[in-house]
């Protein structure tokens, strides 16, 4: 047989979907060509031309399965915390999986969400302080109580948003940032499962001569007030 001609012969099979490999070389023996089988299901392949043996396409779950993992479907999105694939699937399979909340995807599992996260801060899946656009720093989810100023600064500073990841009480112009964005906060504290601020005063850490100053949270205004006095107060984190 001429040469051309069998190379031809050997180069097409690779143009059959899902058809075993035949090599490009110059020779007369089937095998090394990749006609590797002595016969094919159903007669679905090529028959080498110089022997008895065949080059066989595979079967359709096989030449779908092949085609998914070449472009990346491996997630059956089954497992734990995840609620179903991203995107569409490919033979019962995703490229990335769609994770229930207080988790991501990590590129091969979902893990919980720990740590700062844009507008939330998460510890182990758990969203513990939401924080808006303008705010460097989180507020926690609940009001620690209605309480003496000294008691209120305590509280707040043995406040463990996450581990050994300590709060402190808010100075005044924190406490009238969140004022200025309370809307916001009380949004996202209460999509989160947290409580809302109050419409009441609140202490900040802003202290001098046995007074400290407070903010009314319906109005925004603040002053000194002897810290004697019981007033609400939430602590926020201002570093992570």
């Amino acid at each position: 047989m001429n040469t051309k001609l069998f190379l031809l012969i050997g180069t097409s099979l690779s143009f059959i979907p899902c058809l075993t490999f035949a090599q490009c070389v110059a020779t007369q023996d089937c095998e090394t060509l990749g006609y590797t089988e002595t016969s094919c299901n159903g007669g679905k392949g090529v028959k080498c031309p110089f022997g008895n043996w065949w080059a066989c396409i595979k079967s359709d779950s096989e030449c779908e399965q092949q085609f998914c993992d070449k472009y990346g479907f491996q997630y059956t999105c089954s497992g734990a915390n995840e609620t179903g694939g991203s995107g569409n699937a490919c033979s019962g399979k995703y490229t990335s999986c769609t994770c229930a909340s207080g988790y991501e995807w990590n590129g091969s599992s979902c893990q919980q969400l720990n740590g700062a996260q844009d507008e939330l801060y998460y510890c182990n899946g758990t969203v513990v302080g939401v924080k808006t656009t303008g705010m460097d720093f989180y507020v926690a989810m609940k009001d620690l109580g209605n309480m003496n100023w000294d008691n209120a600064m305590s509280q707040c500073q043995n406040y463990a948003f996450c581990g050994n990841i300590k709060g402190t009480l808010p100075t005044r112009d924190q406490l009238l940032l969140i004022y200025l964005n309370k809307s916001q906060v009380n949004s996202l504290l209460s999509t989160n499962g947290g409580t809302k601020m109050t419409e009441d005063d609140y202490w900040s850490s802003t202290y001098f001569t046995s007074q400290s100053y407070i903010v009314h949270m319906s109005s925004g205004t603040n002053h000194f007030t002897p810290i004697s006095v019981n007033h609400y107060f939430r602590p926020i984190l201002t570093s992570w």
